[in-house]
């Protein structure tokens, strides 16, 4: 029985094949992922999803190659599963399971090419790759649209609490000198989704129990929507003092930068109180 380095080594000049022929059959879907990630700005974190999946094999790289490999034919109907779903998608023009199947089909084949046990150490870096995937349009827009309004309502109520004459319809926010309207970017959604794999690095990184790793990616949500209730209401006060100027252009820009900057600490400070909390259970 051969290790996987072994494998690698003696299997060298036919393995990349793999990879290629992947690169052919997906080569479309994948130009039109990386476009999204360019011109989608809730998106653009797909850049650095595969480079930190790389980053994740590196650092266990040690414990991979030693590992013995074990062909497993489980692995074919996972192939043949993600190669259905490409079908499908594709006879259904829905980009979302095309581009999933990439993921499903590479997942396969590493568990039919070098068995459970390489498969097992790679579920990570293959599950992380799922958040370089952008969400359907009509998924995002259902789940954008009710945390605007919550968004627009909770910043309303804060607004009022400090005096201010301030109402709301739907995510419209009224001011007697001013309206504004709460965009998908202030619903918290782009700052969730770049949160989410920010969260899941740091889980992995810094954190070993699977109840901290799952609590502080489920911190990433109200982080997320707290600093953009924030932001409208910044907003909301800026534009009643300062006018129409005061809610667009580099102010509106440097608020969304400053918000997301903001979540990232209280993700940071999140993770250091957990990692705290597992030394102390340690000693």
């Amino acid at each position: 029985m051969m290790t996987l380095s072994e494998t690698l080594d003696r299997y060298k000049w036919w393995l990349p094949a793999v990879p290629l022929v992947l690169g052919a059959v997906y080569w479309a879907i994948i130009q039109r992922m990386v476009a999204n990630w360019y011109l989608d700005d809730n998106y653009s974190h797909g850049f650095l999803i595969p480079i930190i999946a790389a980053w994740f094999v590196w650092r266990d790289w040690d414990i991979l190659k030693e590992i013995e490999v074990k062909p497993s034919y489980w692995g074919l109907p996972v192939i043949f599963l993600g190669l259905a779903q490409l079908v499908f998608a594709w006879l259904g023009t829905e980009f979302f399971n095309m581009r999933l199947s990439l993921i499903v089909v590479l997942a396969g084949c590493v568990l039919y090419l070098f068995g459970a046990g390489v498969f097992k150490r790679l579920r990570l870096p293959l599950a992380y790759l799922v958040l370089m995937v952008p969400l359907p349009y009509i998924l995002y827009d259902a789940m954008a649209f009710p945390l605007k309004l919550f968004v627009a309502k909770v910043s309303v109520g804060s607004l009022k609490l400090m005096g201010y004459a301030v109402w709301r319809e739907g995510n419209i926010i009224a001011f007697p000198n001013i309206v504004l309207e709460v965009a998908d970017a202030c619903s918290g959604l782009r700052s969730l989704v770049s949160l989410i794999a920010l969260a899941v690095t740091l889980a992995f990184l810094m954190l070993k129990s699977p109840w901290t790793r799952w609590l502080l990616v489920l911190s990433s949500i109200p982080f997320a929507v707290l600093t953009n209730i924030l932001r409208v209401v910044a907003t909301g006060m800026l534009a009643r003092h300062f006018g129409q100027a005061a809610a667009e252009g580099f102010f509106h820009e440097f608020a969304g930068l400053a918000v997301f900057a903001m979540a990232m600490v209280f993700l940071g400070g999140t993770c250091f109180v957990l990692k705290l909390w597992e030394k102390r259970r340690e000693a």
